[in-house]
């Protein structure tokens, strides 16, 4: 996964969290509520969806097919949707998500597609907003940069595909749109969060190696009103504690240099129960697939 010299430097002013302690730790995390986050991420439902879908792969396990539709600032949302044939309809779905500078189709994200379809479950995976095949522009990903934002309207926008995404499955007879869980892994976990928090459609979140208070990225700044504004909408600590009371299951790294710990520790604290969170002793790209997906199967299974 691709990111920026700042989001790698999460960690500098994660660790003044940690030092301070719970004084400074409530100090950090209240963030902006100026702007009206509660209805940021409405739409008009109405919008026909225009989808598509044609098969790619047909076994005697499962189909492959590509999916498109319509969302919302007339964006055109490409995905690709398993669906696994020794199971009975309607089937429970996960929405699974990438990370940042990768795509639906990247090996991490297909191990999860192959693990979730040989366990009974339908799979629906799309590209972040202008990543794999939706790819237009290419910019640094910063949200204090000269494309600031260009980077949040990525988040934003995705928020609003995924509205979308469960709108198509409630079109779907061979998907049960009582039963979608969401597995999102890195910035694919921060859009998730935000996510689940405004569409209870979601029954099970699992959020993978992500976190909250990104108005860190401002370092000396974070403080200041104008950087709590302006993350305000894609603030994943503004929307968690909605996400109750669906069950949250948080999969983190103990050593992640991308997202540091303390942000996946505020994100934890500022969620409402029923909540539970995993570490692994790894750092960002190197935690173990296996068994972060197994820990999320086994979440589905038991809640979903």
């Amino acid at each position: 996964m691709k990111y920026s010299k700042k989001i790698r430097n999460w960690g500098i002013f994660s660790i003044a969290i940690i030092v301070a302690g719970f004084s400074i730790f409530e100090i950090i995390k209240d963030t902006s509520n100026s702007l009206p986050i509660a209805s940021y991420y409405n739409y008009d439902k109405a919008i026909p969806l225009r989808d598509s879908v044609k098969t790619l792969i047909d076994t005697t396990d499962f189909s492959l097919y590509s999916v498109s539709y319509k969302s919302i600032h007339d964006q055109r949302v490409t995905g690709l949707l398993g669906l696994p044939k020794k199971s009975l309809t309607p089937l429970p779905v996960i929405i699974l998500m990438h990370g940042l500078g990768d795509s639906k189709t990247v090996d991490y994200v297909e191990y999860g597609n192959n693990y979730f379809l040989k366990n009974g479950y339908a799979v629906l995976r799309i590209d972040i907003s202008n990543h794999g095949e939706r790819k237009t522009d290419v910019y640094d990903f910063d949200f204090t940069g000269e494309y600031k934002y260009w980077s949040r309207n990525i988040i934003s926008q995705t928020v609003f595909d995924l509205r979308r995404a469960v709108d198509f499955i409630a079109t779907r007879k061979e998907l049960d749109q009582n039963r979608i869980g969401y597995y999102g892994i890195s910035l694919g976990g921060i859009i998730g969060t935000i996510f689940c928090g405004v569409d209870s459609r979601i029954k099970v979140p699992v959020i993978a190696l992500a976190g909250g208070q990104l108005n860190l990225l401002y370092e000396k700044n974070a403080l200041t009103q104008e950087a709590k504004d302006f993350v305000s909408i894609i603030e994943p600590l503004n929307f968690v504690q909605h996400i109750t009371p669906r069950p949250l299951l948080m999969l983190n790294a103990k050593n992640d240099e991308i997202v540091p710990p303390a942000m996946s520790k505020l994100l934890y604290y500022e969620a409402k129960e029923p909540k539970e969170i995993i570490w692994y002793d790894a750092k960002h790209r190197d935690a173990p697939i296996d068994t972060i997906y197994g820990d999320g199967l086994d979440w589905f299974n038991k809640h979903l």
